[in-house]
């Protein structure tokens, strides 16, 4: 998509450096010179926004993984320590937590702007797939991480997602014994857990940079779901066009984070989990992360235990078929009136999900997470197979040169 390099270096050490390792021409390429299409709105500053989480996410853990003790009998201690006792210790935590919760606001965000816009079409059903994979390891990184307080909270939801891969036949009891490094959670569990919750977040680096690299190699989708045609006249350089919004973009989301972690930083938390952990007190309500909620909500709405497995699992990767599943050949749900509805209910749906997740799993609770669960698989399984070839669209603009010359004239009339 940006096609041969135009990267000229200058001083004498950047034509040496370009000569034996082409890297100044390579980020030239990718983020000053990289043509993007000139419609593109905020919502595709979440991208962005991501990178920027992701770094404040690895260099707070590290911090924070110099000061933490993974053994059971003083990992708890050992955060309050970090709290009380270390140089902004206090910030870093809440940092570090609340950052967890607004990467993965980012990452839905993201993740429903695609669905929306049909940014998981053809060419780009791989860089919708690696996306895919990034929530994946972000979950179970995010889910590694809430174990690491010791508390009560985390203690209980370890022990009940651990137990859940005991439901698959044959070898779900070793995976289970694997995972816990016994027969329940304990000191190994933890070790376990923090190893990988500190290894984890350099393999979704590995992952963001092979979803940069196929978005650069296919080209950025836009509102119109249009393919650029011309480049001079439908595009704009990376920057200063896109980092300029990116950066009020980001600047925006970061007032949200700064105000979460300094002024309200437990509010996204449990109570619980500031009481250490104690095997023999079981909390009357487990309830994991916001950021979990939709999916426990699934897994407690079946009631077989490895049909629950099933379905939780199904819920996550049924959204890497999307480009499979989805028939329609218009991309932007711009220009699919019935879509456009179906897709504001599926995003209720799951809203809805999420509430449901943190109530107990009994009543009107648990019938209405399996009303919405069944349309949460309805909606991928039925509703983007027909809505394909049914649904009569709207007129697409013929480019993205059209569409801004629409919207210019249109915004010239009303001044």
């Amino acid at each position: 998509m940006s096609g041969p390099s135009t990267y000229k270096p200058k001083s004498s050490f950047a034509k040496w450096l370009e000569r034996r390792l082409p890297i100044l021409s390579f980020i030239h390429e990718s983020f000053v010179a990289f043509p993007t299409p000139k419609n593109l709105n905020y919502l595709w500053t979440f991208g962005a926004i991501l990178s920027i989480m992701l770094v404040a996410q690895i260099v707070t853990g590290i911090v924070l993984a110099m000061h933490y003790t993974p053994e059971t009998s003083l990992a708890f201690a050992s955060v309050e320590n970090i709290m009380r006792d270390v140089n902004w210790g206090w910030a870093l935590r809440y940092a570090h937590a609340n950052g967890a919760s607004m990467f993965f606001l980012a990452a839905y965000i993201h993740m429903f702007r695609g669905l929306y816009y049909g940014s998981y079409k053809e060419p780009r059903e791989l860089l919708w797939i690696f996306g895919v994979i990034l929530l994946v390891i972000m979950i179970a990184t995010g889910f590694l991480g809430y174990v690491l307080p010791w508390g009560q909270m985390s203690f209980w939801a370890a022990t009940v997602i651990t137990n859940l891969f005991s439901a698959i036949p044959v070898v779900g009891n070793s995976i289970t014994t694997w995972l816990l490094g016994g027969y329940s959670v304990d000191n190994p569990t933890l070790n376990r857990f923090y190893a990988l919750h500190y290894l984890l977040p350099f393999i979704i680096v590995a992952f963001v940079a092979l979803h940069v690299w196929s978005l650069h190699v296919v080209g950025q989708n836009n509102p119109t779901g249009v393919e650029v045609k011309d480049v001079e006249k439908e595009t704009v350089p990376f920057t200063p066009h896109a980092t300029m919004k990116d950066a009020v973009g980001i600047g925006v989301f970061l007032v949200v984070f700064a105000w979460l972690t300094f002024f309200v930083p437990n509010y996204l938390g449990h109570p619980d989990n500031y009481i250490e952990a104690n095997p023999l007190v079981t909390p009357a309500h487990i309830v994991p992360e916001w950021y979990f909620l939709p999916f426990y909500a699934i897994l407690r709405a079946v009631p077989n235990k490895l049909l629950g497995v099933i379905a939780l699992f199904l819920s996550i990767l049924i959204i890497a078929a999307v480009p499979w599943l989805d028939t329609s050949k218009v991309r932007s749900a711009a220009y699919r009136p019935l879509y456009r509805k179906f897709f504001w209910a599926f995003t209720a749906v799951c809203i809805g999900l999420g509430y449901l997740g943190a109530q107990p799993a009994e009543g009107v609770y648990l019938f209405a997470a399996r009303l919405l669960m069944a349309y949460y698989f309805f909606h991928f399984l039925v509703l983007l197979p027909w809505l394909g070839r049914r649904e009569k669209c709207e007129p697409v603009p013929e480019s993205i040169a059209a569409d801004v010359a629409a919207k210019s004239a249109k915004g010239a009339a009303h001044v």
